[in-house]
């Protein structure tokens, strides 16, 4: 149950900031632009210039790292075992070994990189997330991929799915919530016994969750069609989305810190191999 209040994925932090007034497909392109860097720089000062970006998009959104964080409790599996994975299977120069497992400088090497850029990709994420509601984060992802309508890609409803499902997952999140306590109230018990027995024991908690999605999936569908909802056709929006000064000036921030990741990719790289080396990811 407690791991519940940790997921925090499409939760919108309301908080008065210079990232929350930003235009959403500004907040969606420097999102993006941040994760394409993740995997072009493979240098320390790359690495370094990425932790400042970062830092300084989290400042400014004025929300609390530690909500952030808290929501990296969620993904901490995902985290080891891709930590585990490079950094006994990937072939090198031994550094501990233990019968058929080896530890690698490679592995070390690959292992540490591929952490912080899943802890970083995550956290950058967030902060869109946290900082754009829903609504905003649908006509930003409609007007960005409006150029795929002339093939004939159905962009409108893409961008409502994706925003239905961000809506929902805080939702659903609640309504399991209140299942389990509902379940434990009668005797349930998830946390005692082996893998086998924990996963039969979410039986009584995954039927209910599952009705009770698909009723809210039929009533919101209900709601569309009794407000005459007929897609992007003939739709307008109560605010438009327009690019401010500041919105610029985002633009330029990001097209300076891509630049810079490239530039210290390429002339700084000798740098990183003094600790890694071995060249980059």
């Amino acid at each position: 149950m407690a791991m519940l209040k940790d997921i925090t994925l499409g939760q919108y932090y309301p908080a008065d900031s210079v990232i929350h007034r930003l235009d959403p497909r500004v907040k969606v392109v420097v999102t993006l632009g941040f994760i394409v860097s993740l995997f072009v720089i493979s240098t320390i000062p790359g690495y370094l210039l990425a932790a400042l970006f970062l830092w300084l998009w989290i400042r400014l959104s004025r929300v609390p790292l530690r909500f952030m964080l808290r929501g990296m409790k969620s993904v901490f599996f995902l985290l080891f075992m891709t930590v585990v994975f490079n950094l006994f299977l990937t072939p090198g120069e031994t550094l501990i070994s233990w019968g058929k497992l080896v530890i690698t400088k490679e592995g070390v090497r690959i292992a540490s990189l591929m952490a912080i850029r899943l802890v970083f990709l995550i956290l950058g994420s967030s902060v869109m997330t946290f900082t754009t509601t829903p609504t905003r984060l649908t006509d930003a992802l409609e007007s960005l991929m409006r150029p795929l309508t002339r093939l004939h890609v159905p962009v409108h409803e893409i961008a409502m799915m994706m925003s239905i499902a961000l809506r929902f997952i805080p939702i659903l999140m609640e309504e399991t919530d209140k299942i389990m306590k509902a379940q434990m109230a009668r005797g349930a018990d998830f946390e005692s016994g082996n893998i086998i027995k924990r996963a039969k024991n979410l039986i009584p908690l995954l039927v209910p969750l599952f009705i009770s999605a698909f009723r809210r999936a039929n009533d919101l569908a209900m709601a569309m069609e009794a407000r005459c909802y007929h897609g992007s056709e003939g739709r307008t929006r109560m605010k438009p989305l327009v690019y401010a000064r500041r919105d610029r000036a985002a633009y330029l921030l990001l097209l300076l810190y891509l630049v810079l990741s490239v530039v210290i990719g390429r002339d700084l790289l000798h740098l990183s191999s003094l600790f890694f080396p071995g060249g980059g990811v």
